[in-house]
């Protein structure tokens, strides 16, 4: 049994710590085009007139085609090129999460995704103007970075049990904003002087982790002879209630509710079992809230990914920074964000009521994103309490779901032990998401010329959505009794 222990633990160590650096180099790949976007499009009337010809033009010294009146019609294209093909990419990628070796196809995904991130900026050494270029890298990359979050959801779920999966997931998860950080400093290193390695030396990174993953990553506990972790044991509390196996550890190995230990495994021999069948696409809506969280996502994500594609652009316009400094200084929404994941998952585990988290924070993150639109710019000091704020606020919510409840749902009670639903659960409501992440940032582009207060308005009402549509099904339909769960397993566990 201690031969089984010892290295389960280690093995889960580098299982996190692999996921981590993975998903961490995704969004580092995915930050530079909102960091580059300022330098595209440039004001170059403080370097006098144009030295080739007599043209009067200010945006003589952007970069074509997106030098003209229309560019951020164009910069809303670019990102859309990519959200729609991460969108409708991810309700594929998690099927063929579910029926192929994870370690081959996030390894694979990884290195793909550094060749398209590396060929944007290899477009400035190639002295590339052509917008259709752009968009094709911009499509390819969108559908192969849906590889990432399905598989390393899986990983870690197929590792941990239901224990204090809040808080160790939302740990887990500040891999989005470090990558986000990551990815703005690295950029922003190289944006005004050549901003093609902004995206070159990203793409190197993911391609290069992407290996070590391939050489490193164990996809189950049971490749490595450890035992599994029990998700649900089915039969001790009233409706619904499900037991952490891991709350109540004895020196004799878990408890059942009679008081006496379980059966030790690892000491019987090992009986063949049949490979239970991948979960159907239609089978995964069916687990009871799915589809709500999946639509409460939608809105939360819509509004995360509007911050992170334009939020250095909304700094350059109205604080009037530069653009490292307003790369520099967007990073603190997701320094933000890493605090809200960690509150939140936190707060979860705590109450039991993952939706009521969600909900809470939301309703809390409208104001808060009014008020940073309207004083937010009126002083560094304001501005950088602001960007925590809302940060948290908005990314906890959404760090939550992609992260405890996908697991949670994933190894749902009603799936009877099969492992080969989380890959597909995850991949439908990440892929939700990525329906308002494509959303976002399009409207973002579309509204923004009539001014910047309407895009706050419209994340505003994004983020009440997200709070009316979803929180309250799934509080109902799913996480119903809570707080009542968290009693019965303090209850039982004082009475043992």
């Amino acid at each position: 049994k201690e031969k089984t222990r010892h290295p389960s633990v280690c093995y889960r160590g580098l299982t996190l710590v692999l996921t981590f650096l993975s998903y961490t180099s995704y969004h580092l790949s995915r930050k530079p085009i909102s960091i580059v976007k300022s330098q595209l499009h440039l004001n170059c009337s403080a370097l006098g007139p144009n030295p080739h010809n007599d043209s009067n033009s200010t945006t003589w010294c952007s970069w074509a085609p997106f030098d003209g009146d229309n560019y951020k019609q164009l910069f809303g294209a670019l990102d859309n090129a990519f959200l729609v093909a991460y969108a409708i990419g991810m309700f594929i990628s998690g099927i063929f999460g579910e029926r192929l070796p994870l370690r081959y196809y996030l390894s694979g995904g990884m290195v793909l995704s550094g060749l398209f991130t590396a060929l944007f900026g290899l477009g400035y050494f190639w002295d590339i103007h052509v917008l259709w270029y752009f968009i094709i890298v911009q499509v390819c990359n969108g559908l192969v970075q849906t590889t990432g979050w399905p598989a390393v959801v899986a990983c870690v779920g197929n590792w941990f049990g239901k224990g204090k999966r809040g808080l160790i997931m939302g740990i887990w998860n500040s891999h989005t904003s470090v990558g986000n950080i990551l990815g703005s400093l690295i950029a922003g290193a190289w944006v005004s002087s050549a901003w093609g390695l902004s995206f070159v030396v990203p793409g190197i990174i993911i391609a290069v982790v992407g290996i070590i993953c391939f050489f490193f990553l164990v996809e189950y506990p049971e490749d490595v002879d450890c035992n599994p972790p029990l998700h649900h044991v089915s039969g001790r509390f009233p409706r619904g209630l499900s037991w952490d196996p891991e709350a109540v550890i004895s020196n004799e190995g878990p408890l059942s509710l009679s008081g006496q230990s379980s059966v030790d495994h690892s000491k019987s021999p090992k009986e063949p079992a049949e490979e239970p069948e991948a979960i159907s696409f239609f089978g995964a809506l069916r687990i009871p809230g799915v589809v709500e969280f999946s639509l409460c996502l939608l809105f939360a994500k819509l509004v995360s990914y509007t911050f992170l594609y334009w939020l250095p652009l909304y700094i350059v316009n109205v604080a009037h920074f530069g653009a490292k400094e307003a790369g520099d200084l967007s990073t603190l929404f997701d320094v933000g964000g890493i605090l809200g994941g960690i509150f939140a998952g936190l707060i979860s585990d705590y109450t039991g009521g993952r939706a009521t988290t969600c909900c809470v924070m939301l309703v809390v993150a409208a104001p808060m994103l009014f008020l940073y639109n309207h004083v937010g710019q009126n002083g560094i000091g304001i501005s950088v309490a602001m960007l925590i704020i809302c940060g948290a606020l908005v990314n906890g919510p959404y760090a939550l779901i992609t992260t405890a409840v996908s697991a949670d749902l994933g190894t749902h009670e009603s799936l009877k032990g099969n492992a080969k639903a989380l890959s597909t659960v995850t991949a439908i409501i990440d892929g939700t998401g990525s329906v308002g992440a494509a959303l976002g940032p399009l409207l973002a582009g579309l509204i923004s010329p009539t001014g910047w207060n309407n895009v706050f308005y419209m994340l505003i009402a994004a983020d009440v959505l997200a709070c009316l549509v979803g929180a309250p099904f799934c509080f109902l339909n799913f996480y119903r009794d809570g707080a009542t769960e968290k009693y019965f397993k303090r209850f039982y566990s004082q009475s043992q």
